[in-house]
């Protein structure tokens, strides 16, 4: 995985290293990688290449800085596909930002950090296990963007419930850890944890909490 101007310095060498070691009878393969991904540029905010001759450069220190780390990266995964060139949207960078303060109200009550231990309901059970499906299909197949859509709706889902349930909270903190660490490592360690949240056992979905109960059918 990389961009295609910066990687093929890095697959020229790979790759003789590979033939090399093949021809000598070390490895019994002749190729490096079985497959190629080439991640798409980031051009500026008018549509051309971020350079410095056009002066439409962003610093990610600057917006790290501004918004944080975790708000940088969801963003960039959130603009598009990986291997799509997409501009920069600064106004973009808002709605990402707003959706991390949703998700970490949904711990909170008026500030203070309150979760219930109580059964979750049957749509908070769907919700949840609906995202456990959809980001671990999209992280395997490295379709960034739409987990970070799927985060987005099972945060607005969940806070129009007003759910709080830590059967739900957390497994939804260890789901987003890979995108958003270090909010991931704060809400892990106030939800009692020791251990880094990074080294927990990743959720798995249950088919049977999918089920629809009730179907709509238009009648003409």
């Amino acid at each position: 995985v990389g961009g295609s101007e910066h990687a093929t310095g890095h697959l020229l060498y790979s790759r003789f290293w590979t033939k090399f070691l093949y021809d000598i009878g070390i490895i019994s393969w002749d190729e490096p990688f079985k497959k190629l991904v080439n991640q798409g540029m980031i051009g500026g905010e008018d549509g051309q290449k971020m350079s410095k001759r056009w002066g439409n450069v962003v610093n990610p220190d600057d917006v790290c800085a501004q918004y944080g780390a975790d708000t940088l990266r969801l963003y960039e995964m959130f603009l598009g596909p990986l291997t799509d060139s997409k501009p920069w949207n600064t106004q973009g960078i808002e709605g990402v930002s707003r959706f991390l303060g949703k998700f970490w109200r949904l711990f909170h009550i008026n500030d203070e950090f309150t979760v219930s231990h109580d059964e979750p309901s049957k749509d908070e059970l769907k919700i949840l296990h609906k995202t456990i499906k959809k980001v671990s299909h999209d992280i395997e197949n490295m379709s960034f963007n739409t987990s970070v859509s799927a985060f987005m709706v099972a945060t607005n889902e969940l806070g129009a419930l007003k759910s709080n349930k830590i059967h739900v909270l957390e497994p939804l903190v260890i789901l987003l850890a890979p995108f958003a660490p270090h909010i991931s490592e704060e809400l892990w360690a106030l939800l009692g944890h020791t251990s880094s949240v990074h080294t927990s056992e990743w959720p798995l979905h249950n088919e049977d909490f999918l089920v629809e109960n009730s179907f709509s059918y238009p009648i003409s």
